[in-house]
């Protein structure tokens, strides 16, 4: 189920490992390509590589940019082996698994569940979780991979609400399946969010709420870019999200539950992925003194 303009997507943070993690990941998922590698100079992080790729049809961007946030289990990416689509479901999800796990943390054995004959979480060797699943057939189909979020500690039991707001948000976007706890499964309180799927702008997402001892919370190691086409595009996500104003970085914002979010415009990251250095390099430079990021500024620094 490739998504071919792909609105909102998945973005990594790593210290110096961007280009080694996607080639790692690429040689595991099936349909799996690095479609650009950029480096930008100078940056407030030094020189940074900025790696593009896509991984079975969910496109992603990794950046080196220093130790400054560390992966968490609060952001996952739910794969789905489905024995309808996938000719050996079962070995394709014990290979990936093995694969993930070296090296890695396994925070849910892959195992036997009531939800799932076979099904696994895992921090892989660069702290980025994975939750692995042998779907059930008969089921809705969906995409391959999908960003999951955790609402723990001060957001748990507001996975619901999350839910409702970005779909007041985003169009192209609509409630999929929703699994609540039920009585007795302390200290996860009934009626919350035990399972739940949604689409943003034609990208799937899973949430759960967890009341467990988490000693995490959503940082900046992941976000999701925004591709707007228009500056009043990039207006309204701008002023509908933000809700932590000493968040506001180069296009970077965090919402009310924590989420890091980048609003760009789509002719930026066309620009940084297909530029000579001399146009990406005045580009990067214009958007280290933005905020909100100025569409008309950033064709002005590309033209020089």
């Amino acid at each position: 189920m490739i998504q071919k303009n792909q609105t909102i997507v998945p973005h990594l943070w790593y210290d110096k490992e961007a280009k080694e993690a996607a080639e790692f990941y690429v040689s595991i998922f099936p349909d799996s390509t690095i479609t650009s590698i950029t480096k930008l100079k100078d940056t407030p992080s030094g020189d940074t590589d900025v790696v593009s790729f896509e991984l079975w049809g969910q496109k992603f961007m990794a950046i080196s940019a220093g130790p400054y946030f560390k992966f968490n289990p609060s952001v996952s990416f739910m794969v789905n082996f489905d024995p309808s689509r996938e000719k050996n479901a079962q070995e394709k999800i014990d290979e990936v698994w093995n694969k993930l796990s070296e090296g890695g943390t396994v925070l849910m054995p892959l195992d036997t569940y009531p939800f799932s004959k076979r099904y696994g979480w895992v921090q892989d060797k660069y702290g980025l979780s994975w939750q692995l699943i042998l779907t059930n057939p008969e089921g809705e189909e969906r995409p391959e991979i999908i960003p999951s979020l955790l609402f723990v500690n001060d957001t748990c039991g507001k996975a619901e609400e999350a839910i409702h707001f970005y779909l007041s948000v985003y169009n192209n976007s609509n409630q999929g399946h929703v699994a609540r706890y039920p009585e007795g499964m302390e200290p996860n309180q009934e009626g919350t969010i035990m399972f739940a799927d949604f689409v943003l702008e034609n990208q799937w997402f899973t949430a759960m709420d967890s009341a467990e001892d988490h000693v995490f919370n959503f940082n900046e190691a992941i976000s999701f870019m925004v591709y707007c086409d228009t500056q009043k595009e990039i207006d309204y996500y701008w002023e509908k999200l933000s809700a932590v104003p000493e968040s506001e970085q180069c296009g970077w914002l965090k919402d009310k539950y924590g989420v890091s979010w980048q609003i760009v415009p789509r002719e930026m990251v066309e620009i940084m992925s297909s530029s000579t250095p001399d146009q990406i390099d005045r580009v990067s430079k214009a958007t280290f003194k933005m905020k909100k990021l100025d569409l008309e500024k950033i064709q002005k620094a590309s033209k020089g």
